[in-house]
C-alpha cells in the first residue's frame, strides 16, 4: 500500500510524506503508483522550482520513499498551500476509488 502523510500543524501543511508502493500491479505497469508520484513529483517542483521556495526534498529510493518539508515561513504561502491542498484532494479522491493500494492521512 502507498501511504501518504500530510504533516499540519495549527492548519498549515507543513510538507508530507509518502512511502510504499500500491500493489496495484507489477512493477512499471501500477497505474497507481504512477499516479501518485506524478502528483508527488508535481507538488514538490511546483513549490521547489516554479515558485522558488527552499523546502527540503530528501528521497530514499531504497525505501519507495520522499518527503518534503517546508520552512517555517514561505514568501509564497498561498501558493504552496494550495499545491499541497489540491495535492492532498486528488490524493484523497485517489484513496476513496482505491481504498485497498492508497493510505491518506493529516499528522
Amino acid at each position: 500500500m502507498t501511504s501518504v502523510e500530510f504533516f499540519n500543524e495549527d492548519g498549515r501543511i507543513t510538507g508530507f510524506r509518502c512511502s510504499g508502493h500500491s500493489g496495484y500491479a507489477d512493477a512499471g505497469a501500477d497505474i497507481i503508483c504512477a499516479a501518485v508520484s506524478t502528483a508527488v513529483t508535481f507538488a514538490s517542483d511546483t513549490i521547489t522550482d516554479v515558485l522558488g521556495e527552499r523546502a527540503k526534498v530528501k528521497v530514499n529510493e531504497a525505501n519507495a520513499e520522499i518527503t518534503l518539508k517546508l520552512p517555517a515561513a514561505c514568501e509564497q504561502e498561498e501558493a504552496v498551500q494550495a499545491v499541497l491542498a489540491g495535492m492532498m484532494l486528488t490524493l484523497s479522491r485517489w484513496r476513496d476509488d482505491y481504498p485497498d493500494y492508497i493510505e491518506v492521512m493529516e499528522v
